[in-house]
């Protein structure tokens, strides 16, 4: 998976210099572009979640919990958060050690929630930039 987020990233890098070379600053077009893809992570994320299903109640909470900051500027470019506020949702997402009376019976292992959601952000970075430069190419005339 590392070569490929190398990959994606010069991908994203070469469409930014594009983009800068024909309009200089481009913070409004990678806020934009950040928040549509870190919102495809986000419906990825709670599409994927498992709810636990119970004999007198459905559940459902940790599917609910996953959240977003607003898009942030500082001095390197802009950046939006995924997270989920539930507290065993690391414990879901990682896995994790099956305990009774202080001894360990098994394991159980992680659904990789966030890392799934990760790879969608990413893909659906490099196709926002790709219809940013045409866009702005179409705009432009070149």
């Amino acid at each position: 998976m590392g070569s490929n987020i190398r990959r994606n990233q010069a991908a994203i890098d070469q469409y930014r210099k594009g983009l800068e070379a024909m309009l200089g600053d481009i913070t409004e077009i990678d806020k934009k572009v950040l928040n549509k893809s870190v919102n495809a992570g986000l419906r990825e994320a709670k599409r994927i979640t498992p709810v636990g299903v119970y004999k007198d109640r459905q559940g459902g909470f940790m599917k609910k919990s996953w959240y977003t900051n607003p898009v942030n500027k500082s001095y390197n470019g802009v950046s939006k958060d995924l997270f989920n506020t539930a507290e065993y949702a690391e414990y879901v997402n990682y896995g994790h050690r099956i305990v009774r009376n202080s001894r360990t019976y098994g394991f159980v292992r992680g659904k990789f929630i966030l890392e799934k959601a990760t790879g969608v952000v990413d893909k659906t970075m490099v196709k926002e930039f790709k219809k940013a430069v045409e866009e702005v190419n179409r705009r432009h005339g070149r």
